[in-house]
């Protein structure tokens, strides 16, 4: 077990000059329902597994659109399940209602629940990034600064607003989506590999971090007031 040596929080500036990460194994597309069974029966021997999802992305307020996409990967292997071509199948759902096999994610609630309007089921063993980092001293909450954070490198978020339900995925698209899975359970097994800090570790860095934010609001607010008191 490693010792804890995480910085708390990173800068975009500093991510801009790290170098580039991406997922480099096996991307299978899933858009036949006849590849479903074969996909999820490798997913089935699994221990762990990155996941992630995509939607067309709203420029309208209020307008929101169903899961187009979800990629689940392993270190070697990453499957793309284009959802407005098959559907939610049973054997996906049944593979987030399983048990035995941890599913590692970012802001989890909201993928899942997306999943769950295609078709219900009951999830377990999922495990949401951003409820577990705390624990190690990591206060940003972003995939981008969290993998930054344990790997020294950057991953792109240039595809993140392109349209996940085209007829066919670009391999730009293909790319991105696998790594954004990829970097969860890599980042998961990174956590792991250290010691946590204590609760009351945790608990006191989470609220000096508070305190410096609320700090920060202040002088912030106090040198707008000057300036505005100077017209």
């Amino acid at each position: 077990m490693k010792e804890n040596q995480y910085i708390h929080r990173i800068a975009k500036e500093l991510i801009q000059w790290m170098p580039l990460a991406k997922f480099e194994g096996e991307v299978i597309v899933v858009d036949h329902e006849e590849q479903v069974a074969e996909a999820v029966s490798y997913l089935n021997r699994q221990a762990v597994v990155g996941v992630d999802t995509e939607s067309r992305p709203s420029f309208t307020r209020g307008v929101h659109y169903p899961t187009a996409l979800v990629q689940i990967s392993t270190e070697e292997r990453c499957y793309l399940f284009r959802l407005t071509h098959i559907g939610m199948p049973q054997a996906l759902a049944d593979f987030f209602a399983n048990s035995n096999i941890c599913k590692v994610g970012l802001a989890f609630r909201d993928d899942i629940n997306g999943l769950r309007r295609r078709r219900d089921f009951k999830p377990r063993n999922c495990v949401d990034l951003q409820s577990m980092v705390g624990r190690y001293g990591i206060l940003d909450l972003g995939l981008q600064k969290m993998f930054a954070i344990c790997f020294g490198k950057k991953i792109s978020k240039s595809q993140q607003l392109t349209n996940w339900e085209n007829s066919k995925l670009t391999p730009e698209q293909a790319r991105y989506a696998s790594t954004d899975a990829w970097a969860t359970l890599l980042i998961y097994k990174d956590l792991l590999d250290h010691n946590p800090l204590s609760k009351q570790e945790a608990e006191a860095l989470r609220q000096a971090d508070l305190d410096k934010q609320r700090q920060h609001q202040m002088e912030v607010l106090a040198a707008r007031e000057a300036e505005n008191s100077k017209i």
